[in-house]
């Protein structure tokens, strides 16, 4: 049977984390009605990520897929591009919701459903510093891309007619895969729907936000040039 949801959770480096995070995420999905898949797509890991990975799929409705190249972007893509079902779903290994795709699939004459981090409903609960850095990157999403939704981060639920459509323009690897979707599908006039959710780190940041905010404007400076060459 296909799934409604395939889920595609990138991963690197995560072989101390998985053996709490995957029967966790096991867990959370059994309490959701519909069939679901997840798609675990390890990337570059110089650990036993993909290994370890495996071993805890076994006999669950998980694949492990492995690619050379540490690049979160890149990861999401192949993901995409090997689900199945009605939706394709963006989540990360510490961050995931069943309540979130039982909202998906109440709604209806929707392509696009984001968890939004910034909706008046939802509970932030990241440090301010966090939260502070969210607010800068909508700021910058709109004044740079024109977008109008509230984030671009996070949890996000595609028709895979949407993924069909647009994953073959979106040139953004790393952090910024999913902005660019996201912004496409704005443009492109698909129907997107923000939800609220509740935000809890169940670990400390991974990333450094310092070393990110360069990476993240020159992304997104890419991202208007490639969209005004799209309208020429």
């Amino acid at each position: 049977m296909s799934p409604t949801f395939s889920i595609v959770i990138p991963v690197f480096n995560e072989a101390g984390f998985l053996p709490t995070a995957i029967p966790a995420l096991v867990s959370e999905m059994e309490g959701l009605e519909a069939p679901w898949r997840v798609l675990i797509v390890e990337n570059g890991s110089t650990d036993d990520t993909a290994s370890v990975a495996r071993g805890l799929a076994r006999d669950l409705p998980i694949e492990v897929i492995s690619l050379p190249d540490a690049d979160y972007g890149a990861a999401m893509r192949r993901g995409f591009e090997l689900a199945e079902g009605s939706w394709v779903v963006n989540f990360d290994i510490d961050y995931f919701s069943a309540e979130f795709l039982s909202r998906v699939v109440e709604l209806e004459g929707i392509d696009l459903v984001i968890g939004s981090k910034r909706d008046p409903g939802s509970d932030d609960r990241r440090p301010p510093i966090r939260r502070l850095a969210t607010r800068v990157f909508n700021l910058l999403l709109k004044t740079m891309l024109g977008s109008g939704v509230s984030d671009t981060h996070g949890m996000k639920a595609f028709r895979s007619s949407l993924v069909l459509d647009l994953v073959p323009a979106v040139a953004s690897t790393q952090d910024l895969f999913d902005t660019e979707l996201v912004v496409r599908a704005e443009r492109a006039g698909y129907r997107i729907a923000e939800v609220p959710v509740v935000v809890e780190e169940i670990r400390s940041a991974k990333s450094s936000l310092i070393k990110r905010v360069p990476r993240t404007v020159a992304g997104l400076w890419r991202i208007r040039r490639s969209l005004r060459a799209d309208r020429r």
